[in-house]
């Protein structure tokens, strides 16, 4: 199966913006644009139904939605609107959500919140009339849209790294997010924690895609691009070194670069990022090293590779470089 190349896009830009980036990666060749779910950004629909309006073929969804912050019924109307307005090329990317303490939200059950939300979207997408009551949600019987759809179901993204969530996803998702790794020894890890679910489910593991993505800076200028993804992975190396257990870190990095970064000093806490750690949790560089770095995770057997936000030293220049000069050297 031909493997496909996404853009992750930030919600922080201006009206129209959106349309542009969007019109110039399908030119350029890009299978999927993704919007991020994150705190405090502009809510994904609103960007993603500014690029539905401007392409034809790329698939478009948020990665992620979380049940905490956004009620199942409001998700389903969100991805069937999404879904209308592109034609029947919107996925729904779920997720339990982070940072969520900041507006005072509890995170209670989070399989259980992922799996019954998937559910009642499902329900409601496919016009399912029976009553549904689940540990944390229900739908009483004939509680339907009231409008027609453009399809009956979207394809599910669960964002996660652990063994629990990559479970739920082998047992009810078409893709995993793995979110913040460019890391190829990640894929048979996530590989392994999907046969789980996929076997309680009798699923082929096989059919659940795996997806990578972590922020990508590429320019001519590799050096300078380095720089700029080595400040960009020091907000959230203490997260995502964490969660992936084929990385040893240099002892005290993460305390380090976390006591700079808490003082509001994250250039100086980026040069303390070694290149062998860079490069398992961003894309960065010439777009020889960031083309190097995607085909590693082509060759481990991902079915996507997601270039996130900034793209490049600006957003125009990153995609225009990532579509002409690293899609070209991509063999899938």
């Amino acid at each position: 199966m031909r493997t496909e190349i996404g853009l992750g896009l930030q919600s922080d830009k201006p009206a129209g913006t959106y349309a542009r980036l969007a019109r110039a990666a399908e030119d350029a060749g890009f299978d999927v644009l993704t919007v991020f779910g994150d705190l405090m950004y502009q809510p994904p629909i609103f960007p993603l139904l500014e690029m539905a309006g401007a392409t034809t073929r790329v698939r478009l969804g948020p990665a992620c939605l979380n049940p905490y912050s956004m009620a199942p019924y409001e998700i389903a109307g969100q991805i069937t609107a999404l879904d209308l307005a592109s034609h029947g090329r919107a996925y729904l990317g779920l997720a339990r959500g982070t940072w969520l303490g900041a507006v005072g939200l509890p995170q209670p059950r989070p399989l259980t919140a992922l799996a019954e939300t998937a559910e009642v979207v499902a329900r409601l997408l496919r016009g399912d009339r029976s009553a549904y009551t689940g540990r944390l949600h229900s739908l009483a019987a004939d509680t339907v849209l009231r409008y027609s759809l453009a399809r009956p179901a979207v394809p599910l993204l669960i964002g996660a790294w652990g063994e629990q969530g990559a479970a739920l996803a082998g047992r009810i998702a078409d893709e995993i997010k793995v979110g913040g790794s460019a890391n190829p020894d990640m894929v048979p890890v996530i590989r392994s924690r999907l046969e789980v679910g996929a076997a309680r489910a009798e699923r082929s593991v096989d059919d659940i895609g795996i997806v990578l993505g972590a922020v990508t800076v590429v320019d001519a200028d590799g050096e300078a691009a380095r720089a700029k993804a080595r400040t960009e992975v020091a907000m959230y190396l203490a997260v995502v070194a964490s969660l992936d257990p084929t990385v040893v870190l240099p002892p005290g990095l993460v305390d380090s670069v976390g006591a700079l970064v808490a003082a509001g000093r994250d250039a100086e806490a980026g040069r303390l990022i070694p290149d062998e750690v860079l490069d398992r949790f961003a894309f960065s560089g010439t777009p020889a090293q960031v083309a190097a770095q995607a085909q590693l995770l082509i060759d481990a057997g991902v079915r996507r590779v997601e270039f996130g936000t900034p793209h490049g030293l600006t957003d125009d220049r990153g995609v225009e470089l990532l579509g002409s000069s690293v899609l070209p050297l991509l063999s899938r």
